[in-house]
């Protein structure tokens, strides 16, 4: 076993994602669209734009996730978030649906709410893969069939909002190439280094470890 899985097994003894145990920071992270590849999604799914009345699917999806705990938790999600842009979500909203149908994953190739759309930084929002299909290989193809997207509409910068509580979802995005943004680096370092902490990431070599955490693993 390398010593990256080693970390991230002991890790994954005492913290899951979504574990509101870890101090909280908010992350950001960013990638260049120049050089975009997808991934093969498995055959057996395939992506599914949205379409009006998939408000309650995503919910399903984001609440299975630990997103949110209540359907009215999700619902004020969508209004905040979605619910003003809604004609325009049929090109910027993804599932990964199963034969049947039934979706199973989302994200959404999306912008800054509060400062608008800028045409040149895309935002990966609300990425989440039901309970259900978590394991199957989802993530990674959904992501970078979103990314391709964003670059198709002209974005030439992606970022994502994260935070240390989902932090294997973050372990994601960096091993997709994604790294920290300069200014949150700064902002949220002990952020990053509990990141660093429970997952030994290559890519955080330049935040120290968090010593109380480590012991707590």
């Amino acid at each position: 076993m390398k010593k990256t899985d080693s970390v991230i097994a002991r890790s994954l003894e005492h913290f899951g994602n979504n574990d509101r145990r870890i101090p909280y920071y908010k992350l950001m992270l960013e990638q260049s669209l120049d050089d975009i590849k997808e991934k093969d999604l498995p055959s057996e799914y395939h992506y599914e734009n949205y379409a009006p009345g998939d408000k309650a699917a995503w919910i399903a999806i984001e609440k299975s996730a630990k997103e949110f705990t209540t359907d009215e938790a999700g619902d004020a999600a969508w209004s905040k978030y979605f619910a003003p842009y809604e004609k325009e979500l049929g090109n910027r909203m993804f599932f990964v649906a199963d034969s049947s149908g039934r979706k199973l994953a989302t994200a959404s190739a999306y912008f800054d709410i509060y400062t608008g759309d800028d045409g040149e930084t895309g935002w990966l929002h609300w990425v989440a893969v039901h309970s259900d299909a978590q394991g199957k290989g989802l993530s990674k193809p959904l992501i970078s069939h979103v990314l391709a997207h964003m670059k198709k509409l002209g974005y030439k910068r992606a970022v994502i909002p994260t935070q240390t509580n989902t932090w294997l979802a973050c372990k994601l995005y960096l091993d997709l190439g994604f790294v920290p943004t300069k200014e949150n680096a700064q902002s949220s370092r002990m952020g990053w280094r509990i990141i660093r902490t429970l997952t030994d990431h290559p890519t955080l070599d330049e935040f120290e470890p968090v010593d109380d955490l480590l012991g707590a693993i």
